[in-house]
């Protein structure tokens, strides 16, 4: 991994594609964090790897591409604590922390098993003027509505200002980015609506596609760096961390709660759910269809059902197409592609599926030959 004061790079323009007749198609842990003696089983799973990185507001940059979509784990935002906090050994969730109960009476059961899925399709990176003040911790995303609450109840990861330390973000599904981390100002009062002007105007850590470990899909697969805490703090503060796909406009935001009080990353304030080793975030099935043929091409439709017994926010079906044959137009879904690779987003309206609930998405192929495949890989995200 090596080391420049450059700023991270403006994201890639996906080239453009348009669907027939519908919307238009987007290319769509740690040393210095010893784990408190309960839940350490379970979080032992997410020691990451480490590498120093020296100075405040330095760019750390990695060969290879990087894969994200999931939230932070170290130091634990607060759908992923929450999450833990109320999970059971039956799988219900079960808040015991406040904070958490109170996002539950606001939001439902339904984001704590969706703890990765606090993102905007639309976001492009944006922040400031984007994301409402009130709104940060759910990156202005309804369904996550309950984790804006104000509260000095929420979780908290003890930590040592000017330390070095080892970030993980979990990789639940794949996809090139960067992270920024940013922290509140000085004065940060938990109790009152977090606002754009209780973050500093920049971060004190970008991260330019971060190597991928793990696989993706579990708890396990993570993306790892290290890097120095702002030091001359001390008191409540709250990390944000923006995460920026470099293949699509999807953003992810999170809050993690934090305080300098010389800690070394243990965690107060959560209930110990057990020793889960997976997340229950439901489960999906997909289905494919050829619903009409012609020399050179073919139509389809997938359908995507939950098959699990907890509500969904999304959804993510990836295949591969037969060789020589890609996707002309595709409607109902958010696409992006790597060689004869096909991963599908659900649409911003058609990714809330109750338990047995289904939705379509459908695509244009060109090429000969037809396809076979009758059932398509599917998980929640």
């Amino acid at each position: 991994m090596s080391l420049t004061t450059d700023p991270a790079p403006p994201p890639p323009t996906p080239p453009p594609r348009h669907p027939p007749r519908r919307s238009p198609l987007r290319g769509s842990a740690l040393r210095g964090f010893p784990l408190p003696a309960r839940g350490r089983a379970f979080l032992l799973i997410l020691l990451a790897l480490v590498v120093t990185v020296p100075a405040l507001g330095l760019v750390v940059s990695a060969g290879g591409e990087a894969e994200a979509h999931g939230t932070p784990m170290k130091p634990a935002s607060r759908t992923f604590l929450c999450w833990q906090d109320g999970l059971t050994d039956t799988g219900e969730i079960k808040p015991v922390n406040p904070a958490c109960k109170s996002a539950q009476q606001v939001s439902g059961t339904t984001p704590f098993y969706n703890w990765f899925s606090v993102l905007r399709s639309d976001g492009a990176g944006r922040t400031r003027g984007f994301v409402p003040d009130g709104e940060l911790c759910s990156g202005g995303n309804t369904n996550f509505t309950g984790f804006n609450t104000p509260s000095a109840d929420w979780p908290l990861t003890h930590l040592t200002s000017g330390a070095t330390v080892d970030f993980s973000y979990n990789a639940w599904a794949a996809h090139p980015g960067w992270f920024y981390v940013y922290l509140t100002k000085d004065g940060y009062d938990p109790t009152k609506a977090l606002t754009w002007n209780d973050i500093e105007a920049q971060p004190f850590l970008s991260v330019d596609h971060p190597p991928l470990n793990g696989s993706p899909g579990t708890v396990e697969a993570n993306y790892s760096w290290s890097g120095q805490l702002p030091a001359g703090k001390s008191g409540r503060h709250l990390i944000y961390m923006v995460w920026q796909r470099s293949d699509s406009a999807e953003t992810f935001y999170s809050c993690s709660d934090i305080v300098f009080d010389g800690g070394n990353g243990e965690v107060t304030g959560i209930h110990d759910p057990g020793n889960p080793t997976e997340p229950p975030a439901g489960a999906c099935s997909a289905t494919r269809r050829t619903t009409g043929s012609w020399s050179g091409g073919y139509q389809s439709e997938v359908t995507v059902t939950n098959s699990g017994d907890v509500p969904l926010l999304g959804w993510m079906v990836d295949w591969s197409l037969p060789t020589g044959q890609s996707v002309d137009s595709l409607w109902s879904g958010n696409a992006t592609y790597s060689g004869q690779n096909v991963m599908v987003h659900n649409a911003g309206w058609n990714g809330s599926l109750d338990p047995g609930e289904s939705t379509t998405f459908g695509y244009v192929v060109k090429g000969s030959g037809g396809d076979t495949a009758t059932a398509l890989p599917c998980r929640p995200g």
